[in-house]
C-alpha cells in the first residue's frame, strides 16, 4: 500500500499531538485538518462491522460505495464505484457494472470481484450491520449463489423478493456496502477470517483519504490517497484528537490549536458566537436521542411503567438549556425529513400522570433501576436531568458511566436495564429505522438479527409484520401512511423513550472552508476542505 513516507507522517503527527494547551496563539499546519471530537465509540475500522458514528464518518472519507446520493437532495442517487445498474423484469435482480479505471489506495484495480467479495464477506462475517443486507433474503449459505460475478466488471445481486429499488440502492450506500480491496484483505487472512482481525485496525479502501493510524481514545490519522479517482484533497492529512470536553475544545479552537470543535456545549456555542476567528456551522442530522428499556427487567416490562417514564422526561427544558441549539424535541423513530416521518410530540413532563400510571402498574412507590451512560459531558448532563425528574415519581435511577465502547458492548449483549444513546439511520429509506425500532423477527438470545428491539428484548411479531408490509409497498403515499400508523402505535407502547433529533454543530476556524455536514455521519465530508491563508 502506498503511503506518505513513514518518518514524515510520524513527524507531522507528533508535532500536531504535541500542540500546547497554552494561551499563546497557535496555528495548525496549512495542509492538515485537525478536529477535536469524542472518538471513544470506535470499535472497529472494518466496513463489515462498523456501526458507530465516529467510525462511520472516518469510513465515509476513506472508502467508496457502489452508489451514493446528493446530500442536499437524497432522492438523487448516482453511481460511485458502479458506473450503472439495471433491474430485471421481476424486480428481484440488480446487475451492476463497475466504473473502469478506478484503483484502490494499494494500486490494485477495482473489479467486480472486489464488490462481490465485499458483500459476500460482510454477510458471512455476520457482524452487527449485516441485517442491512440479509434483509434481502441473503445468508451465509446462499450468498455465493445470490451475489455472483458475471464478468470482469459486472456482477448480479439477487434478492428473495422485488423490493423497492430505492431501498436496495440506499442500503448499498451504508458503510457495510463499502468496497474493500480483496487482494489486500485476503493477503492478511488468518484461519479463514476473511482478513477480519487485520481489517479491524487497518485499511483497504479507495476513498479520498487512507487510514494511517487509530489509537483508541486518543487519535485517528487519515492521509491523502495518491490513487484516489476523484480530485485530490487539498489537505495532506486529517486528524481526529480525542478531546471530549467542550470547554477544552473551545479553548483550543480560540487559540488555533485545532481547526474544528465537534463537542461544544450550549455555553461554548454562545460564547463563540462573536469570536472574530471562529464561525459556527450546523446541519440537521437523522440521528435521534433515546432511552432503551430492557424488557427483561421486571419493572420495565410493565406497559404502564414504560408509559410513565415517557412522562418523566423534561424534553423542553433539556432542549432549551443543556442541548440548546443542538437538538429539537422529536418523539418518533423516523427523523424529520424521511418519508412518513411523524412529527407529533404527545409527551411532556407530567409527574402526576406518571404517578397514576405507576400505581396502575402496581409500583406506586416506584422502584430502583440502572442506566448505562456514555461519559461524554452532554449525555451525562441529559442523564442527570432525567435522573432528577424520574426521582420525582419514585423511580430511583443509578447512572453507570462508561466510554462508548463499554456501554455499547453491554447494550448489544442485552445486559443493561436502561441505555441512553443516539441512533443514526444507516441509509435514507424509512425502513432503516423501522427495521431496528419496530421489528424483531426472533427474540431469542441466539437470534441472527439483533436490532434495537431485540437489544431491549421486545417481542413484537404483529408489529414486525406491519414493518415487513410497509417495506414492500410500491406506492409512496400509501407507504408513508403505513409508517405514520406504525410510529403512532410505537410511540404509545414501545420500550423506547425517544426524545430528540440531533442538530450537529461545528465550531470552526474562519479560514476553514468546504466541510460538508451531511444528513448521516458517513456523509460528513472533508475531502473538499481548504484553508484560506
Amino acid at each position: 500500500m502506498r503511503h506518505v513516507p513513514r518518518f514524515l507522517a510520524a513527524a507531522a503527527m507528533s508535532a500536531v499531538l504535541a500542540l500546547p494547551f497554552t494561551a499563546a496563539q497557535a496555528e495548525t499546519p496549512a495542509d492538515t485538518l485537525i478536529q477535536a471530537w469524542a472518538i471513544d465509540d470506535v470499535i472497529s475500522l472494518d466496513p463489515a462491522e462498523v456501526f458507530e458514528f465516529t467510525a462511520s464518518e472516518v469510513l465515509g472519507n476513506s472508502y467508496q460505495p457502489l452508489v451514493g446520493y446528493d446530500v442536499n437532495n437524497v432522492s438523487d442517487i448516482f453511481g460511485v464505484i458502479a458506473e450503472k445498474w439495471d433491474v430485471s423484469e421481476d424486480g428481484k435482480t440488480f446487475t451492476f457494472t463497475i466504473r473502469p479505471g478506478m484503483t484502490f489506495a494499494s494500486g490494485n484495480p477495482i473489479r467486480a470481484e472486489d464488490a462481490v467479495f465485499s458483500l459476500t464477506r460482510a454477510i458471512k462475517l455476520d457482524k452487527s450491520p449485516a441485517f442491512i443486507l440479509t434483509q434481502f433474503g441473503l445468508n451465509a449459505e446462499n450468498v455465493d449463489a445470490m451475489v455472483r460475478q458475471t464478468g470482469d466488471m459486472t456482477f448480479e445481486f439477487e434478492m428473495d423478493k422485488a423490493y423497492a429499488p430505492t431501498l436496495v440502492l440506499y442500503c448499498l450506500t451504508a458503510t457495510i456496502g463499502f468496497v474493500v480491496d480483496k487482494e489486500l484483505v485476503m493477503a492478511n487472512e488468518a484461519d479463514g477470517d476473511f482478513g477480519y482481525n487485520w481489517l479491524k485496525t487497518n485499511y483497504a479502501g479507495s476513498g479520498a483519504f487512507t487510514i494511517r493510524d487509530w489509537r483508541a481514545n486518543e487519535v485517528i490519522v487519515l492521509e491523502r490517497n495518491p490513487n484516489y479517482s476523484g480530485d485530490a484533497p487539498a489537505m495532506a492529512r486529517s486528524i481526529y484528537r480525542h478531546i471530549p470536553e467542550g470547554a477544552t475544545q473551545r479553548l483550543l479552537l480560540e487559540q488555533g490549536d485545532i481547526d474544528i470543535a465537534r463537542n461544544l456545549g450550549a455555553e461554548e456555542i454562545t460564547a463563540l458566537a462573536d469570536s472574530p476567528d471562529v464561525k459556527i456551522e450546523s446541519g440537521v442530522k437523522g440521528s435521534i436521542y433515546y432511552m432503551g428499556l430492557n424488557q427483561k427487567n421486571e419493572f420495565l416490562s410493565k406497559p404502564e411503567v414504560r408509559q410513565a417514564m415517557k412522562y418523566l422526561v423534561d424534553y423542553a427544558t433539556i432542549a432549551d438549556t443543556i442541548m440548546k441549539g443542538k437538538v429539537q424535541v422529536h418523539q418518533a423513530f423516523l427523523p424529520k425529513g424521511f418519508l412518513g416521518a411523524l412529527e407529533d410530540t404527545p409527551f411532556a413532563l407530567n409527574v402526576e400522570k406518571a404517578k397514576e400510571l405507576l400505581a396502575a402498574a402496581g409500583v406506586p412507590d416506584g422502584f430502583s433501576v440502572t442506566m448505562d451512560v456514555r461519559n461524554t459531558p452532554e449525555i451525562t448532563s441529559i442523564s442527570e436531568a432525567i435522573q432528577q425528574t424520574m426521582a420525582e415519581a419514585g423511580i430511583k435511577m443509578e447512572l453507570i458511566p462508561g466510554d462508548g465502547q463499554q456501554t455499547l458492548t453491554k447494550y448489544r449483549a442485552r445486559n443493561h436495564d436502561i441505555y441512553i444513546g443516539r441512533w443514526g439511520p444507516d441509509y435514507q429509506d424509512p425502513h432503516t429505522n423501522a427495521d431496528t425500532f419496530a421489528r424483531n423477527p426472533d427474540n431469542g438470545d441466539d437470534a441472527a438479527s439483533k436490532p434495537l428491539a431485540w437489544r431491549n428484548a421486545w417481542d413484537i411479531p404483529e408489529m414486525t409484520a406491519k414493518a415487513d408490509a410497509a417495506v414492500l409497498e410500491a406506492d409512496a403515499a400509501a407507504r408513508a401512511e403505513m409508517y405514520v400508523a406504525l410510529q403512532t402505535e410505537h410511540q404509545q407502547v414501545s420500550p423506547f423513550v425517544i426524545m430528540f433529533q440531533e442538530i450537529e454543530v461545528f465550531g470552526m476556524r474562519k479560514d476553514v472552508n468546504g466541510y460538508i455536514i451531511g444528513p448521516s455521519f458517513n456523509d460528513n465530508s472533508f475531502k473538499s476542505v481548504t484553508k484560506d491563508r
